[in-house]
């Protein structure tokens, strides 16, 4: 009888349907029995021999809450195996929003998580901001709990794994051999994955709240598409397109399918090839391919409603323009997207989410330093200067949106243009990752120039990772007066245009392992920052370290 490797996932919820992602260790019928009578099933798919399925849910019951268990079935017969016998944690659950526009959502977000260690084993980066959320829903089930949650990049860590993964990959092939202790191909991706989902806290918690996610670099790789002249270097070297291909396609898998709605992966092209066929390996290497040859092929950023709270996660990576002198976040195609959605049913929307993995607004001395280096690297100060700038683009991983000047101001502007108008939405909030540590910022604009609505950037990282005590000391520095007074002259010296907008930190910065929660309830929005801490004694839990209201 068929058994699952890894989940179930839960990934999108609305008020009567839900989809749930599992992995199996041979073809089989995936079905899900909820407690209330609702259900679905979807026949697995395979790609590189594992095996797959989403499967949809449907026939659940607005503003309730069913147990569901998770059976597969084949040739011989049909078994339960979620969940697990000797479970210890309380049954997964599916809780559905009312959908009468009365709903409280809660939204936790973070990023930037490495495996937690097996237990029993010293955790060098402190305690996983995960593994104590679990436990503290696993304590009391009752209680309030996030809606859903925002994964913003950097889930898994192709290209700093584990001495647990070092082991398993030197038993596999030589790793003085590149991408040495690297992941290589699918399957080592597959392993990563593993890795870090079939940690018990981590487990339980994802099938039972559901998830939205998005990749950042360390998915594929440090730095991935940092430059021009970086991406002609790694597509010299004899081992990056596997790595790349593999990448994309255990990212569609593992991440970018959950995130469709039902309608979405009803009509995914990409989808249907794949479950066409007994092995989809083949349609799916051919669309990663694709991808990665030409980012305007595919789209992987996505747009989820919450009754009234539209998030829109957006794409940073693998949209980019990356030719020197037209350089950009986001190619035409996600611009205009973009725009699409966050203007889309003015009036509709009480709280508008971004989700980007890189923040918008950085402590002033980066914001600048990035600028001054597209200025040199684009080659206003001269060759000599250009060839210094990419060496510091790479080390010093100078590649948010302040990296890319004109993006910024477009993005800025349309934050300022979505949040405008008599019917504007209360918050337009910039949620973002990547950087290990967590802080508010807020803009303002030129007098009778601003938007109606509050917008505010709210970054949280990492999840479960570290931060050398150097770099905590940089980005104090970088908000200080001093810092600012430095990257203005980095400024000048680059001819690099004033930014449109000013903005002050108004929270943070903090350090440690954390995950922020937004409580939008009508036009009304609370944050929380909470840490994850170990007390004496050695118990683990997760404590506040700010709350305040944002409207």
């Amino acid at each position: 009888m068929a058994r699952l490797r890894l989940g179930p996932l839960l990934r999108y919820v609305d008020g009567s349907t839900a989809t749930v992602w599992v992995e199996t260790d041979r073809p089989c019928t995936a079905e899900v029995r909820c407690a209330d009578g609702a259900g679905g099933s979807a026949r697995t798919f395979q790609i590189a021999g594992h095996h797959y399925a989403l499967i949809p849910v449907t026939g659940l019951t607005p503003g309730t809450e069913t147990a569901y268990e998770v059976r597969l079935g084949g040739a011989d017969g049909t078994g339960a195996v979620w969940p697990p016998p000797d479970a210890r944690f309380p049954a997964s659950t599916i809780r559905t929003p009312a959908g009468d526009g009365a709903d409280t959502l809660r939204v936790t977000f973070g990023s930037c998580r490495w495996a937690a260690p097996p237990s029993g084993e010293h955790d060098p980066v402190g305690p996983d901001a995960l593994d104590t959320l679990a436990a503290r829903i696993a304590a009391d089930p009752a209680a309030e709990r996030p809606d859903v949650l925002l994964l913003l990049g950097d889930q898994v860590y192709a290209d700093q794994t584990s001495k647990a993964t070092r082991r398993w990959l030197a038993a596999r092939r030589d790793l003085a051999d590149p991408p040495g202790a690297q992941v290589a191909d699918y399957e080592e991706y597959t392993h990563l994955y593993d890795e870090s989902w079939l940690d018990p806290e981590v487990r339980w918690l994802l099938s039972t709240v559901p998830s939205c996610m998005i990749f950042d670099d360390h998915d594929v790789i440090d730095d991935w598409n940092t430059s021009a002249a970086w991406l002609a270097e790694m597509r010299a070297t004899p081992w990056w397109r596997e790595r790349v291909l593999s990448g994309l396609m255990s990212y569609w898998v593992y991440q970018h399918l959950g995130n469709l709605r039902p309608e979405e992966l009803a009509s995914d092209a990409v989808h249907a090839a794949v479950c066409a066929t007994p092995d989809g390996t083949d349609a799916l290497r051919a669309f990663a391919a694709a991808a990665d040859a030409n980012p305007t092929s595919a789209r992987w950023s996505y747009r989820r409603d919450f009754g009234r709270v539209r998030l829109l996660m957006v794409d940073t990576r693998a949209a980019r323009v990356l030719t020197e002198g037209e350089r950009a976040m986001l190619d035409p195609e996600e611009v205009r997207w973009l725009r699409e959605q966050a203007l889309d049913g003015a009036g509709g929307v009480d709280h508008l989410l971004v989700g980007t993995s890189l923040p918008w607004l950085l402590p002033h001395l980066i914001h600048d330093a990035e600028g001054w280096n597209a200025a040199l690297c684009r080659g206003e100060r001269g060759a000599r200067w250009a060839r210094f700038g990419e060496n510091l683009r790479r080390r010093s991983d100078l590649e948010h949106w302040s990296a890319f000047p004109p993006s910024f101001e477009a993005l800025t502007s349309l934050l300022a243009e979505a949040g405008s108008g008599g019917e504007a939405p209360a918050t337009v909030c910039v949620l973002s990752g990547d950087v290990h540590h967590a802080y508010v910022a807020e803009p303002s604009w030129p007098p009778g120039s601003g938007p109606d609505a509050r917008v505010l950037q709210l970054t949280c990282s990492p999840v479960h990772n570290s931060i050398p005590t150097s770099i905590k000391l940089g980005f104090r520095f970088g908000w200080s007066r001093v810092g600012r007074a430095l990257g203005r002259r980095f400024a000048r010296h680059g001819g690099v245009t004033q930014a449109g907008i000013d903005w002050r930190r108004t929270g943070g910065p903090w350090f440690g392992n954390q995950l922020m929660t937004l409580t939008l309830h009508g036009r009304s929005a609370r944050l929380r920052l909470d840490q994850a801490r170990t007390a004496r004694g050695g118990a683990v839990r997760l404590e506040t370290a700010e709350e305040r209201d944002l409207t």
